[in-house]
Parts: structure tokens; sequence; C-alpha cells
């Protein structure tokens, strides 16, 4: 039995103070103690009782997040990276891994943990146009996170967690009703492009008002000093002094830095770069296959006869360079396909004056073009595809090529759709899913490379190889990422006897491109070159070579520079201090 009381109470205390105490709780316990009952369900206690420990804070390092996250396990770098970031940081960072290391998770997990904390309540992600729905996307399913893609001016006002492209955010009348805010957290991915202070995308950055901030990019500044400090000093203004102080203590010239031991504890502090050469996380293997192919007569007469007009036609403008980018385009368009090259033709045909005597050249080559009747290229992607028998993804560089693949693939019984620059943001994302759930086989341009993830899909096949090695890497890397759990099928097609075969042997024997560990390529390039003038460089040798044995020389040239490079860029770097202690980036050869 319990002891009867009075249900309420009222004591004293000597100096003065009254504590009232209320136990009519004791009589209704009293109740159902005897008759047994009725007691409330134990599932009741259990939810109160997992509550109330989910608001326990153990430690403060500790990551509250990962307990309201379900859908998701990180990987031991991405959960470094967030503590490192929240706790080391203060919440200013230039996440700069590799590509294909999860900068995205990373940054999810540091907005989930602040909006835990209480941290972060008003966010602004700034992205490309391409890859909204796909932050939008990952921020809800894989943590919980409501955010919304931008569309209306009012949302700027109506939504907490926003995620726009930066293009739109920039410009009026959205500039003003951002720039109005305070944000708690602004997060920009594809940063590399705040590098110049110049441009429109660093001063709008520079003036949003942010608590914390994130900058996201696979290509962090090495060797361009003043780029160096504007991405930094964006992020967080003062770090490495004023301007005149930052030459004086680091700079010798525009490339070439000193006290680098001092700067890389500077850059370390606001700069995390995971490296694939680390060796903390594994990926499948690359497969790669060139497949050669021999043009039919009448798509070789059409390539020979495009060839001596490209000659021709650069000899008369004075062997200028800058003016020829049209002409080797034809070269490159004949091996893609009739469509691309009819295309660029028609334009040139109507650009010249009636009286030119490049007309009926040009009219010549467009009458080879009524003689060709099947696509050499297209016939064997067929053939790839039907075999494959699986998702696959089709590169080219011309959106006329892919307009006939997709006729092509459809006449055929193939299901295809296509993906491009110029499509709005919702039909990106629309083809992506009819992609993902229902065709076979996606036909992208060069839009296919930027951002989206397709690790859903293992086979790529490239119909047109870019000259910039660069972009090619950026292909593979939208199915060659974390999250893939097959090994991936690269399909090179290449015609003999043309430029497509030497950019070909340039990319796979001397650059090993298809080999190379993500990541190491940048590194390489920037002791190079631009990829910029190696394209120039490129285009110069192909105009001005006589013949083929002297076109392959000169890209021999340029293989051998690379290897020279290769051999520099495993140096120590400036920007693998972001990760202290230094060491030289070794690629693993699978």
């Amino acid at each position: 039995m319990l002891p009867t009381e009075s249900p309420d109470k009222t004591t004293e205390l000597p100096n003065g103070l009254q504590i009232h105490f209320d136990r009519s709780w004791l009589q209704e316990l009293q109740n159902r103690s005897d008759k047994n009952g009725p007691w409330d369900d134990g599932t009741f206690f259990q939810l109160a009782l997992e509550a109330e420990e989910s608001r326990l804070v153990r430690r403060f390092d500790e990551l509250q997040c990962l307990r309201h996250i379900t859908d998701l396990t990180p990987l031991p770098h991405q959960t470094e990276t967030a503590r490192k970031v929240l706790f080391e940081m203060r919440g200013r960072a230039i996440l700069a891994d590799e590509v294909g290391l999860g900068k995205t998770i990373e940054a999810g997990l540091v907005l989930k943990e602040y909006i835990v904390r209480g941290l972060v309540r008003k966010a602004l992600i700034l992205v490309p146009a391409s890859l909204v729905l796909q932050w939008v996307r990952e921020l809800n399913q894989k943590f919980g996170i409501p955010a919304a893609a931008q569309k209306k001016a009012y949302m700027w006002d109506q939504c907490d967690i926003i995620v726009a492209s930066m293009d739109t955010a920039k410009r009026p009348p959205h500039r003003e009703l951002v720039l109005d805010k305070d944000y708690d957290i602004v997060i920009i991915d594809e940063a590399h492009k705040l590098k110049n202070k110049k441009t429109t995308n660093y001063q709008f950055v520079n003036e949003l008002r942010k608590k914390y901030c994130l900058l996201l990019t696979a290509t962090p500044v090495q060797n361009d000093m003043d780029e160096l400090y504007n991405l930094i000093n964006v992020l967080k203004p003062g770090q490495l002094g004023g301007q005149g102080s930052f030459q004086d203590n680091f700079v010798v010239e525009k490339r070439t830095p000193k006290n680098e031991d001092k700067l890389q504890i500077e850059l370390a502090k606001v700069m995390i770069r995971n490296r694939r050469s680390d060796g903390n996380v594994e990926f499948t293997r690359r497969n790669v296959k060139n497949i050669p192919l021999v043009l039919s007569p009448e798509e070789q007469a059409l390539y020979d006869g495009v060839t001596r007009f490209v000659k021709e036609r650069y000899d008369e403008m004075g062997r200028n360079t800058q003016s020829a980018f049209t002409l080797v385009t034809l070269q490159r368009e004949v091996c893609s396909s009739r469509d691309a090259v009819f295309v660029t033709l028609v334009h040139l045909f109507k650009k010249l004056s009636e009286n030119s005597p490049m007309r009926p050249k040009v009219w010549e080559l467009v009458e080879l073009i009524r003689g060709i009747e099947a696509n050499t290229k297209a016939e064997k992607a067929m053939e790839l595809v039907q075999s494959i028998g699986e998702k696959t993804i089709i590169f080219t560089e011309y959106r006329a090529s892919q307009e006939y693949l997709l006729k092509f693939l459809k006449d055929n019984g193939v299901s295809a759709v296509a993906y491009r620059g110029g499509m709005n943001r919702g039909k990106k994302d629309w083809m992506m899913d009819l992609f993902r759930g229902r065709a076979q086989v996606l036909v992208a341009t060069e839009a296919g490379g930027e951002g989206i993830n397709l690790q859903f899909c293992h086979h790529m096949i490239n119909f047109d190889l870019p000259w910039n090695p660069m972009r090619l890497e950026q292909r593979i890397g939208r199915v060659h990422r974390l999250g893939q759990t097959h090994d991936v099928n690269i399909y090179n097609l290449s015609t003999c006897g043309t430029i497509e075969e030497h950019i070909l042997r340039l990319l796979h024997e001397k650059i090993n491109m298809f080999q190379l560990v993500i990541g190491k390529l940048d590194h390489i390039l920037e002791h190079m070159e631009k990829t910029a003038e190696l394209e120039s460089s490129l285009m110069k040798i192909v105009l001005q070579a006589q013949s083929d044995a002297e076109i392959k020389a000169g890209f021999n040239r340029i293989g051998d520079n690379y290897l020279h490079s290769q051999e520099t860029a495993e140096q120590p770097l400036i920007v693998n201090a972001a990760n202290a202690p230094a060491k030289a980036v070794k690629g693993r050869r699978r």
C-alpha cells in the first residue's frame, strides 16, 4: 500500500522560501495498483527514453548528425573531413578532394551537423545549373535536409535551405534579394570559378553575408599565386594577410612561391584535400578497349576532300591559326558523322561571298556528303550496345551526331534519350530519370561530363574523343566514382588514317589517360601547359604538317613533354599540404 498523504503540501523553509509539493499523481497510482492496471504501453516509455538519449551530447567533438542519417554510411575520410571543418576550421574551409571522393557528402555532413546543433537555420547552396536538382535530391534523400530548388523570386524569403544556380543568384532581381539576407552557411560548388577577383562570381560571393562557408573544388590553385590568394581571401579574408604582405612573404613571381613551409601551414588551416593515392578508398577497375574503324570508301573520300580543303584554306588565310579553328573542326566532324560536317559546311557556304572561289569547293564537299548512306561509327556503336545489353552512355562532341544517333538507335529498336547543354534544368532531370528507369542508352554531348552522378551505369562509349584530356576525365568520372560497384568498361571508337587516330594514340599510349589515378591528371597538365594551350598546340601541328608522319612526330613531342611533366608532378605540391604533412603523389596503376 502507498502512504496516504494530502495531494498538495506546502513547506516553509527557515529563510522564508516556500516549496509546494504536488502529490496528486500518488492517488492515481494507488487506484491503478488496487485494480492491477490499466498500465501505459511500454512502447511509449521506450520512445521517450530514446528521444532523451538522442539529445545527449557525450563529447563536444562527436558528430551528432550520424545518428540522424539512416540512408547513408559515410566513409572514414568523409567523417574525418567533417570533424576537421567543424572543430578546427570553425566552419570555413575549402573541400578540395580529388574527383569522385565525395565532396558533396562531406558538405552534407557539415550542414546536417550544424542544423542538428541548432547553429544553422538559413543556408544558401550555389551550384552549376545542371546540378541544382542533384544537390536537392541528395540533401533530401541522404541527409533528411529539407532543401528546395530555387525557381521563383519569392522562394528566397520562404525557403530556409535553398539550392540555386550561381548564374541565377548573381543576376537582378535575384541578386538584391540574396545580398539582403544573412545566411548561417553558404556552400559553393565548382568554387574554382572564384579564383579571379575581377569576375562577377567572385564579387557576388564576396558580398554575401555569411557565418560559415564551404568552397568545393577538385582543382584548387597550385601555380598561379594570385588565384591562390583570391580563393582563400573570399573564404577567410586576412588568412594570408593583405595582398602586399602576401606578395612579400610568399611570392617570387606569378607561379613561383617562397617560404613554402610557412605557406603550407597557412593552407592547412583552410584547405582539406583527400587523394586517391592515399589508399584510403578502393575503386573498381577501368577496362579500356580501343576499337579502330576503317571508313567506307565514300566516308574516306569525304575526309580526304575536307583535308585538302582545310590545307588550301589555311594557306589562303596566311596560316593564321586563330582563324583556322573551324577548319580543323571540319576534319573532326567528318570522323563523327556526315550530319555534323554538313551543318558546318552549309554555315561556311552562307558566310562566303557569292563570287568567292572557295564556294564551289565547299559545295563539292556537300555533294560528296550526299553519296554517303551509312555511318561506320554508328553501326559499331549499335553493335556494342546490343552486345552489352545493359545501360550505356555514348558521348559525342556534336549536336548533329547526337540527333543522328538517337534516330539510328530508335530505328534499330534501342531505347535512347538525349542529354545536352541548352536543356533547362527540369528537362535534364527528366532525361536522367528516363535513363535510370527506362532507356538503355543515354546519348550525351559534353554537358553530360559535368557534375552528374551515373554510378548505376558502368559502360561508356566515346563516339568522339575530346582533345582536352580533362574533359575526357570528366566523362569517365561520371561513372567511375564512389558508389560504383562494377568495373567500368570504356570503349573508344577511332577512325583509321585520320587525326582521330593520332589523338587516341596520344591519350592512350603517351598520357596513359585511361589508367591514371583520377586527380593526378590536373597536376600533370598544370606543370605541362594550360589545357587550352595544349589544344591550340595540337591544332597547329595538324594544320602545319605536310603528312601523317609529321602529325605523328608532332604529337609524339607533346607526349614526351607529358612524360617529363609527369615526373615533375610527382614531386610534393603546395596544395598537397592541405593534409599536412605533405608527401609526393604516387598514383597507383590499375
